[in-house]
């Protein structure tokens, strides 16, 4: 019985790390070293404590956004109606769909993990300032109410802005505040391309999904636009991305050091022509969601390192 208990826990651990779809947690950990990054090469605060509170946080309100963005897809149908999903990038975690997880267990995730949220917020809104239960509240909003009623934001068109809004400007700027107590413009301008390209993981994704989410309302962007219109969106995210790192750096707004980020230009390139030529095939497609996660990931982790070689030559500028 003892030996059952035990291989069951392990399980149960696996379930819950497919559900709140772990592997994505890039999209949080991006942002949050970025602001630190940039908090330290300008103003030398780097509070390693508050560095992990921050992030934290913010990987609990990641984690209740994808469960409770779960929850309410199956209760609107889509996901059980979807056939056209690629795992690990579309579909959901599938742990409803699958039995492993009731929708009672996964709600219940969901709030557990936003609660939780709010008790690192608080904590660090009491060190470093009530900023932070505003940015706190944009998150647990926007998360929550990203597919839930009343106000359903994907189905309304704006899910992608938010979604890049949370994992882009509140993150980064949350981050940089948490290390500093202050505001400032740079961390808002290096957040941009870090949001729009999470928004274009999130857009692309929705490709496959699309036929199971316009039947049932779902109407995002790409069912908004047909796919065939939204690979051109697609095309755009990815221009406007490396233009703002390029225009950013060449006013001074960012360190010059950001430019190092252009590197991941030709696997952003890979991924528009695939896109535009397999928009409507969704196995073909799937190299351009593994792309466009991938340069994500890298783009954010050259836009940091940026920083940290900033402050290496600084002192010998």
């Amino acid at each position: 019985m003892a030996n059952e208990v035990n291989s069951a826990q392990p399980a149960k651990v696996k379930i819950w790390l497919a559900e709140v779809r772990a592997p994505f947690f890039t999209a949080t950990i991006v942002p949050i070293l970025l602001g630190a990054m940039i908090a330290w090469a300008r103003t030398g605060a780097l509070h390693v404590g508050n560095f992990a509170l921050a992030l934290l946080g913010g990987l609990l309100l990641h984690a209740g956004t994808n469960v409770a963005n779960d929850y309410f897809d199956h209760r609107s149908g889509t996901d059980d109606i979807n056939v056209e999903f690629v795992r690990p990038f579309t579909g959901g975690s599938r742990m409803i769909q699958d039995g492993l997880l009731t929708p009672r267990e996964v709600l219940g995730g969901a709030l557990a993990a936003f609660a939780l949220a709010c008790v690192v917020g608080l904590y660090l809104a009491y060190v470093r300032g009530p900023l932070i239960i505003v940015l706190g509240l944009v998150g647990i909003f926007s998360g929550f109410f990203y597919t839930a009623p009343p106000f359903n934001l994907v189905s309304r068109g704006i899910g992608e802005f938010f979604i890049g809004l949370n994992f882009g400007l509140l993150m980064t700027l949350g981050s940089y505040f948490v290390q500093t107590g202050q505001l400032a413009w740079e961390p808002v301008v290096a957040s941009i391309p870090v949001g729009l390209l999470i928004a274009g993981v999130l857009y692309i994704n929705e490709f496959q999904d699309a036929p199971a989410d316009g039947a049932v309302g779902k109407d995002h962007l790409v069912v908004r636009l047909g796919r065939r219109k939204a690979a051109r969106g697609y095309l755009g995210l990815m221009v406007a991305t490396y233009a703002i790192i390029v225009l950013a750096a060449l006013l001074r707004i960012t360190s010059p050091f950001t430019l190092i980020a252009l590197a991941t230009l030709p696997v952003a390139i890979r991924a528009i022509v695939v896109a535009r030529a397999n928009y409507d095939e969704y196995l073909k497609l799937v190299p351009a969601n593994a792309a466009t996660v991938f340069v994500h990931l890298l783009t954010g982790l050259l836009l940091s390192a940026a920083y940290l070689l900033d402050k290496a030559v600084r002192p010998f500028v």
